[in-house]
């Protein structure tokens, strides 16, 4: 029996956190990495020609464009696409500056679509491929003082969800990955700005939150090996989910923003009936 060729995976952002396990695991499973980093360098080990490095800076478009040719030309092909690269901002959104805001959805909203627009001729062409978009449980179910970054993942999984649609009778599919807390790097200042100048009126909302994940730092619940691994397991499986959470707190979260959803939306139902056409007042 032939046995399945190795898949071909470009991963943005593969120097530290869940994206350097996730080519990891890739590469432990007997995959290809295509990885990016912002010099072109990595300390992980590759064997046998199936890890290659380039450089990337996300807002540049140019640059992602040729990157992504440079991928292909590698193996002549991409399989699974990830968009991993990415920081965060921590902050009441009174506080966040404008540079702050522009800089953080350049990187983690447009770069990423960068990425894709310039993937998807070729996915197209090949009428196969899974794009993978790493978003946040704050993309779905926000906290206080995460306004701007989960303004930004909110927009990744929009797209992501149109993308499904648009992608899915070509045979591509699209994963949305929405993580909790997980221990890695991420709450350093290797990839967490915070906004300066904090407003004393939000001391008890973002103030908290902020406070909670500096107290967490270095003790946060979830494993970012059995996250990559969870991730893998998505990709190669048979019907991949849209939407896939990783861990407990992540979870939790999900269902009670659901659970608040569906309440309120029983509740205004009457109203929310009564704005079409011919309907009776309702109050």
């Amino acid at each position: 029996m032939q046995s399945n060729p190795a898949s071909v995976w470009f991963i943005t952002g593969i120097s530290r956190g869940l994206g350097r396990e996730l080519a990891r695991a890739v590469l432990e499973a007997g995959d290809v990495v295509i990885g990016t980093t912002r010099d072109g360098a990595t300390d992980l080990a590759g064997t046998s020609g199936r890890l290659h490095v380039l450089p990337l800076e996300l807002t540049d478009r140019e640059q992602v464009r040729r990157t992504i040719a440079a991928a292909r030309a590698l193996h002549g092909r991409l399989d699974v696409v990830v968009n991993n690269a990415g920081y965060g901002l921590l902050g009441a959104v009174e506080e966040a500056r404008p540079g702050e805001i522009a800089r953080v959805f350049e990187v983690n909203f447009l770069g990423a679509v960068h990425v894709m627009r310039a993937a998807l001729p070729l996915l197209r062409a090949q009428r196969r491929g899974h794009l993978v978009n790493i978003s946040s449980i704050a993309g779905l179910a926000p906290a206080a003082g995460s306004g701007i970054y989960a303004a930004t993942k909110f927009a990744l999984s929009g797209v992501s969800e149109v993308l499904a649609q648009e992608l899915e009778p070509l045979g591509v599919r699209v994963t949305i990955v929405e993580p909790g807390a997980f221990r890695t790097d991420f709450l350093s200042a290797h990839s967490l700005r915070k906004t300066d100048g904090a407003i004393a009126d939000y001391a008890a909302t973002s103030g908290k939150t902020i406070a909670h994940l500096d107290g967490i730092a270095g003790r946060q619940p979830g494993d970012p090996v059995r996250g990559a691994q969870a991730i893998l397991f998505a990709v190669k499986s048979e019907r991949p989910p849209l939407h896939l959470l990783l861990g407990t707190d992540a979870l939790r979260r999900a269902r009670t923003k659901l659970h608040a959803l569906s309440t309120e939306i029983d509740r205004w139902e009457r109203v929310s009936a009564g704005t079409d056409f011919g309907a009776s007042p309702k109050g």
